[in-house]
């Protein structure tokens, strides 16, 4: 069982993937530190029954998940009011542009040297807000399918479902993308 008094010492590095998260999730950087705030407060009040040893950040995450969808799938959206502007580079974008100076890169990563960042996020909003999550818990936060299923209380198929789709709407949005701007050849 973990102590309340070394909750903040023990979950303040993850405060800002959590609101990168949160962002992400509502798109609007004031409904994100509320999402934060909230989850920090509901992990405080649960963190007597966190089990030490198991992985934190994945409970943190999990109680965001469902912040999220209990407080704030229901708000009516306003995509007039995105502002991801403010979000850091996403982590997807690198790992896809191959900008790490890899040899020998394939005829893929450099035409995704032309794709910016907001194409990348503009492909990401796009997607279904399951399949959304479930990219961005995977390529962009880096959990397991075990993990994102107990984040997001799904069966592990069923996340490998949605990742597999989600990915696959992605890629082709991002193939769309190029097709427009003569990067690659239309098939």
């Amino acid at each position: 069982m973990a102590d309340q008094a070394t909750f903040a010492q023990d979950t303040t590095d993850f405060m800002a993937s959590l609101y990168t998260a949160a962002l992400r999730m509502t798109r609007n950087p004031s409904d994100a530190q509320d999402l934060v705030q909230e989850t920090y407060l509901k992990a405080y009040r649960g963190y007597g029954g966190f089990e030490v040893g198991t992985n934190l950040k994945a409970w943190l995450y999990r109680i965001l998940t469902n912040t999220f969808i209990n407080s704030y799938r229901s708000r009516k959206r306003h995509p007039e009011e995105t502002e991801l502007d403010d979000v850091e580079e996403l982590y997807l974008f690198r790992r896809m542009s191959g900008r790490d100076g890899a040899i020998g890169r394939s005829a893929e990563e450099e035409a995704l040297d032309w794709i910016t960042d907001d194409e990348v996020k503009s492909a990401l909003e796009s997607l279904p807000e399951s399949f959304r999550m479930t990219v961005l818990l995977a390529d962009v936060e880096g959990f397991s399918y075990k993990e994102i299923a107990d984040i997001t209380d799904v069966p592990i198929g069923t996340v490998m479902s949605r990742l597999h789709r989600g990915r696959r709407a992605l890629e082709k949005a991002l193939h769309d993308f190029g097709v427009a701007r003569g990067l690659v050849a239309a098939h």
